[in-house]
């Protein structure tokens, strides 16, 4: 499992249920990632937290798919959901809310895409929490992973399931900087955070993605610089050149809040490195979406 302390930083929802959503439209963003909107009438309860917030999602197999989900997913209940006939147990993962909006109302989820799908794309490391109950462990780069299929190849009007876990984003009321560093897989939840930052908040974000088109527009605030690190060799392991992007920076201050996600080896090297330059423990949060195949 990819190693992470968000059990310690993150904050949960008020109110947790299963919501039932529809596919709105499907948009190729580039290369490497497709925003899926939805909407639907229960996603007037959905409780928007902002930041990385991040949930459960049940993508059906079965006309009966989504008439057994669990009202929350705790150890217990990811066991009792494993005993439902594989014919029609949905897929689980887990992914970031790209963006909401009330109107409507609406929720983009971008999808990353890698390696090849039926659908004519490819394969997803999507947004998986490693270490969770449910999570994915693990992308293989090379082959197609069901979100992202699923993802490509969705209509309007295709019905899935969510279920909301909060945030993991808990900056000390002190920090006076931010600093968030993600690979793709972690593009859109560091999207999230810098739209949910204070318009006068001071930092900097270095996000690492497979090609220059993979480049998206965001909205962070004016004193928050961005750094993009796009991957040479697309047989690169992601995440590695983020790293060295962040270690060629000058050490950050003990008062940052530093935020890490992706291929669990980055934010794991992170960690260290940050804590070696004397940022304490309990001001990083790391997490590891996903682990890379070992290589031969």
């Amino acid at each position: 499992m990819a190693r992470t302390n968000m059990k310690d930083a993150r904050l949960k929802p008020d109110v947790v249920e299963p919501l039932v959503l529809q596919v709105s439209r499907r948009e190729r963003l580039s290369a490497h990632f497709v925003r899926v909107t939805f909407g639907g009438d229960d996603l007037a309860r959905f409780r928007y937290m902002g930041f990385d917030q991040w949930f459960r999602l049940f993508l059906p197999v079965h006309s009966d798919s989504l008439e057994r989900l669990p009202a929350r997913l705790d150890t217990l209940s990811y066991l009792r959901f494993l005993t439902i006939p594989k014919s029609s147990r949905p897929v689980l993962r887990n992914y970031t809310v790209r963006a909401y909006r009330p109107d409507g109302p609406e929720l983009d989820v971008d999808f990353v895409i890698h390696g090849r799908t039926g659908a004519g794309g490819a394969d997803g490391a999507g947004e998986p929490r490693t270490g969770e109950p449910g999570a994915d462990q693990g992308a293989d780069q090379g082959a197609a992973g069901p979100a992202a299929t699923w993802a490509e190849a969705c209509q309007p009007g295709d019905r899935v399931a969510i279920l909301d876990e909060g945030i993991m984003f808990n900056p000390p009321a002190d920090a006076d900087r931010v600093l968030l560093v993600a690979d793709e897989t972690g593009l859109p939840a560091a999207a999230g955070i810098l739209a949910s930052l204070a318009r006068d908040a001071q930092g900097h974000a270095v996000l690492e993605v497979p090609s220059e088109e993979d480049r998206q527009r965001l909205d962070a605030p004016a004193g928050v610089g961005i750094t993009w690190v796009t991957r040479d060799d697309p047989r690169a392991l992601p995440g590695r050149a983020a790293l060295a992007a962040v270690r060629a920076m000058p050490a950050p201050p003990p008062t940052v809040y530093a935020w890490t996600a992706g291929e669990q080896g980055l934010p794991s090297a992170l960690r260290r490195h940050w804590v070696a330059a004397g940022v304490p423990k309990e001001r990083i949060m790391f997490c590891g979406y996903w682990r890379a195949p070992k290589r031969r």
